[in-house]
């Protein structure tokens, strides 16, 4: 198991602080070949400082998890991470863009060799940890903690006159309702309450449908998983503007779509 998940603002940092570190002089090198096998290294092996960069998720910016490669491209993902691309009917690889079968993606298994055999500094206080317990070093590492702490703050790129709203509802990670799992996303909702509640009885809140501006948060779905097959089977981040209220939401999708016809 990794551990509880971090929230999405911890996630932030996390990647802002790794990206900090890796200097521009430092280019990632290239991908894995075909079934994970890593490319020809220099004699003697990668630098120390390089082999992070060499073994990081292109997603989550940590060292390899569970690592998995897309047979067609040959590009590796820690296994978690290249889930909600294989939830959608024609994925693509988050990196190329490449059409692939997701019935060929295939566990990295000289990656996970390579993981168990190559030693790094830890970024933060230096001590040599072979990757595959860098994560967990990472974690509970006090020296990394704190310079996460000490990461610079977010900031417009371009100068802005709009003050940076602060009261913004969460409307992009839930809670389970059923057992309380919190930060899911709304496509690790739908596995999580397929996993782990398929047979639950009770009846519950959606939290998707209750974050949004007309949503009812007493309202209880009798069958709480078909709701979720059915009715988010999309992002309304993609669709919604949620500065307008759901009659006029749907009038503009009705004028919308007479307009194309």
């Amino acid at each position: 198991m990794r551990g509880a998940p971090r929230s999405r603002p911890s996630l932030m940092a996390a990647a802002m602080f790794r990206s900090l570190l890796v200097s521009a002089a430092q280019q990632r090198p290239q991908a894995p070949g075909p079934g994970g096998t890593p490319r020809e290294q220099p004699p003697g092996g990668p630098a120390p400082d390089a082999l992070e960069a060499q073994f990081s998720c292109p997603i989550c910016l940590e060292v390899y998890h569970r690592a998995v490669c897309i047979a067609g491209c040959g590009h590796t993902f820690c296994g978690e991470c290249l889930q909600p691309c294989l939830q959608v009917p024609s994925p693509l690889c988050p990196l190329c863009r490449m059409p692939f079968d997701p019935k060929k993606v295939e566990k990295a298994s000289n990656v996970e060799k390579q993981l168990s055999s190559y030693k790094a500094p830890c970024r933060g206080c230096s001590k040599k940890v072979t990757l595959a317990k860098m994560r967990s070093h990472v974690s509970s590492c006090a020296k990394v903690q704190e310079q996460m702490a000490n990461c610079p703050k977010f900031a417009p790129v371009v100068p802005t006159s709009q003050p940076i709203p602060s009261n913004i509802p969460n409307r992009s990670t839930f809670v389970c309702p059923y057992c309380g799992a919190r930060n899911l996303d709304q496509q690790e909702l739908v596995k999580h309450c397929m996993d782990n509640h398929r047979n639950d009885p009770n009846k519950v809140v959606c939290p998707v449908c209750s974050a949004m501006p007309w949503g009812d948060p007493s309202y209880k779905s009798a069958n709480f998983l078909q709701h979720l097959l059915h009715r988010h089977k999309f992002s309304y981040d993609t669709f919604v503007d949620y500065n307008i209220d759901e009659e006029a939401a749907l009038q503009a999708a009705l004028a919308l779509s007479l307009s194309e016809n």
